[in-house]
């Protein structure tokens, strides 16, 4: 199973890299997304996979004595979610303001003056 994800998590940095390197500014969202998302697998792997039981320790016990499920990533992930949502929403609000100004979605008419005809 980590393996498969580990293959999964090269995916998205690659695709999120090949996109954020192209000329649009909806490549460049989607690839900033790729990326964010293949940060999220690489902290669920960094907390070890494990089919244990919740981290719940019994009256009886002081300490956990059977391998657990930390949660500590997963309310990192959690978190993480919520607020890449909250980017990506504004930034598509933004990519639409800029395109309806701009009329173009390409980054390089974005550094380009206009040019007046004298």
């Amino acid at each position: 199973m980590e393996l498969l994800l580990v293959l999964v998590l090269g995916l998205l940095y690659a695709a999120g890299v090949y996109l954020i390197l192209r000329r649009s500014m909806v490549k460049l969202l989607l690839g900033i997304m790729l990326l964010g998302n293949g940060t999220n697998i690489l902290i669920f792997l960094l907390g070890k996979i494990t089919k244990g039981s919740p981290p719940v320790i019994d009256e009886s016990y002081k300490v956990f004595q059977a391998i657990y499920a930390d949660p500590i990533p997963q309310a990192l992930i959690l978190t993480a979610i919520v607020i890449s949502f909250a980017l990506t929403s504004f930034a598509i609000v933004l990519l639409k303001r800029v395109y309806a100004l701009v009329d173009s979605d390409d980054l390089d008419d974005l550094n380009t003056p206009e040019e007046e005809d004298l």
